[in-house]
């Protein structure tokens, strides 16, 4: 059988002594996967790339307001402030009353997006598992299931947001089921989990459909072993299904966190602007760049911005969320001298992997 193998860069030779020359446009690597790339990567530049450029540039500005003192007509334009759009961020000026307490909107915001991004995805990621496994069971009508799971997710947004506000308005339909009178849409804590209801009801089916996705990669023999050895469904569930649904589940939890940090949408469409308890970033941004202050909301951005990018390498190098699936399982050596029914490693778990059944 003819054995290849390589020499240079630029050519192979083949059992039968010839030089073949390697074909760039054939091994993924080269001029092809560059050609295939171009055009994505000519849309992100476009479309992601120049506009961050742009803020990082207006960061550094400010608009000029008031009269000029030279001319005496109203002043125009912008001038330049270096770092004073960043440092006046963490200066304190502008106290407002949120869920926290009195303290600085930027930090009222911070806080906010903060809490809402760890009390719904933890929401959204229990009962996005308990919706896959309930997908994942063979059992009459599932398809229809499944569709009015996801059907939540594939609404948008702001449609979402519209509809919940009709819902938690003062005589909606969560006040009559409560039989109380509660200020939902007004700047109270109930916002908050008036947010936070909605965007869990909404998003949950995302990380089920990802999980769902992971729980179908897990061979149904590892749990016919393990009820084989007596485990019982919740060893089943922590000791088979959490470690393999793992990497896909950290993939969502990754997705859902970065789309949280960015949240603005459901709260503006549902409890509107100004509403301190549940304003995020995003909302802060936004609102100074409607009061021409271009600069400021520029900075706000690129914090938010820095914010989300932490977060993200924290989520991949930390906890190994593994987002371009690359990562290969490492390869189990033979232990030398066994006989092959003792160097082959089984995929199903025994009963002492799993703690022992009670």
């Amino acid at each position: 059988m003819a054995t290849a193998t390589a020499v240079g860069k630029s050519s192979t030779v083949a059992g039968d002594g010839h030089k073949h020359k390697k074909n760039a446009l054939s091994d993924g690597q080269g001029r092809l996967a560059w050609m295939l790339l171009a055009p994505t990567l000519l849309v992100i530049i476009v479309v992601a790339g120049i506009p961050v450029l742009l803020s990082i540039r207006e960061s550094f500005f400010q608009t000029n307001s008031g009269v000029d003192p030279n001319t005496g007509l109203v002043a125009g334009g912008e001038s330049f402030v270096g770092l004073k759009n960043f440092t006046d961020i963490f200066a304190g000026a502008n106290q407002v009353e949120g869920s926290y307490g009195t303290m600085d909107r930027f930090w009222n915001a911070f806080l906010n997006t903060t809490l809402f991004t760890v009390v719904c995805v933890l929401l959204e990621t229990v009962l996005g598992v308990a919706m896959a496994l309930i997908m994942s069971k063979a059992f009459k009508g599932r398809g229809v299931v499944r569709a009015g799971i996801l059907v939540p997710w594939a609404i948008p947004t702001i449609v979402s947001a519209l509809m919940w506000k009709l819902i938690f308005d003062e005589a909606g339909v969560m006040n009559r089921i409560l039989h109380q009178q509660i200020l939902w849409l007004a700047d109270t804590g109930a916002s908050f989990w008036a947010i936070v209801i909605a965007d869990v009801w909404k998003t949950a089916p995302f990380i089920g459909l990802l999980t769902l996705a992971g729980l179908q990669t897990i061979p149904a023999e590892c749990y016919e072993a393990a009820k084989v050895d007596g485990a019982t469904a919740w060893q089943q569930f922590t000791r088979i299904t959490l470690p393999m649904v793992r990497p896909t589940l950290v993939v969502a939890v990754l997705f859902r966190t970065l789309d949280t940090l960015r949240m603005f949408d459901l709260p503006y469409g549902m409890i509107g602007p100004g509403k301190y308890r549940v304003e995020t970033l995003s909302i802060f941004a936004y609102q100074e760049a409607t009061q021409n202050r271009y600069g400021p909301a520029a900075a706000y951005a690129i914090i938010l911005f820095i914010y989300v990018l932490l977060v993200a390498f924290v989520f991949v190098k930390v906890l190994g969320a593994d987002v371009i699936g690359d990562s290969a399982p490492p390869k189990k050596k033979k232990k030398k001298g066994a006989g092959d029914d003792d160097a082959k490693t089984s995929a199903v778990p025994s009963l002492e992997m799993m703690g022992g059944a009670h």
